[in-house]
């Protein structure tokens, strides 16, 4: 896959795309290297995608960093990952800031340390007034949750006695899951070659069309990006209609 710019047609560009980033572990294993070597290149990827995403007129990009369920993971491996994410952090807010994108950082902040909640809190503000691109990183992320604590917040209105149960639609459960007010999810891609969701989204990629490439994330670049939006331009989408 070279780095040349493809024939990504303008004018039927995907608002919201999510990517499921798989095979940092398999790229550094196959390079007999440590897990966090294929984290950090994992990282180059990042910059790259993002790039490519702004450059071709994606108005929200959703990367999925840390899931809920990566806390099971060996220690020393989420030490890392931890580090990793606070070093990133620091680091890029500038570069975000060069390119006018706005970071927003979702999912259940609660479960990091005090001193990285409180660095993600100063990348946001300090990318706040950006107008281009969102930049959303799931962190400590759960599709379970994250429609579990939507309900929770419309159970606690109904206690409190500001709507009734007959109000809580689909709509109004849609106000309170996370990326709420942002495009709606038009294409999701997942590297690796594993073919599976992994519990991101669940509420958001109800009609999102779905693109699942071989390769490892660390060797994920602009042009394997623009492939995808290539493909994602060939679908029709017909939101259960004919």
């Amino acid at each position: 896959m070279s780095n040349q710019t493809l024939a990504v047609e303008s004018q039927s560009v995907p608002a919201h795309v999510a990517i499921i980033m798989d095979g940092n572990n398999r790229w550094a294993k196959k390079k007999h290297l440590p897990s966090i070597a294929g984290h950090r290149a994992g990282a180059a990827a990042v910059r790259k995608t993002v790039e490519s995403a702004a450059r071709c007129g994606v108005k929200v990009l959703t990367l999925f960093a840390f899931s809920s369920e990566n806390w099971k993971r060996p220690q020393a491996e989420v030490d890392g990952l931890m580090g990793l994410f606070m070093r990133s952090l620091k680091k890029e807010a500038k570069r975000l800031n060069e390119h006018a994108i706005k970071l927003l950082v979702v999912g259940d902040k609660t479960g990091f340390s005090a001193g990285l909640q409180e660095q993600i809190a100063l990348a946001e503000q300090a990318t706040a007034d950006n107008q281009g691109m969102v930049l959303a990183i799931a962190a400590n992320y759960g599709g379970r949750w994250d429609i579990a604590q939507a309900a929770q917040t419309l159970a606690q209105q109904v206690a409190a006695g500001e709507i009734l149960p007959s109000d809580i639609t689909e709509e109004a459960l849609g106000q309170h899951v996370c990326l709420a007010g942002l495009p709606e999810l038009d294409l999701i891609i997942r590297t690796s070659g594993e073919e599976r969701v992994s519990n991101f989204l669940l509420w958001q990629l109800a009609y999102a069309e779905f693109i699942f490439m071989p390769v490892l994330w660390p060797d994920f670049d602009g042009a394997h990006f623009e492939e995808a939006l290539m493909t994602y331009q060939q679908r029709q989408r017909r939101y259960g209609g004919r």
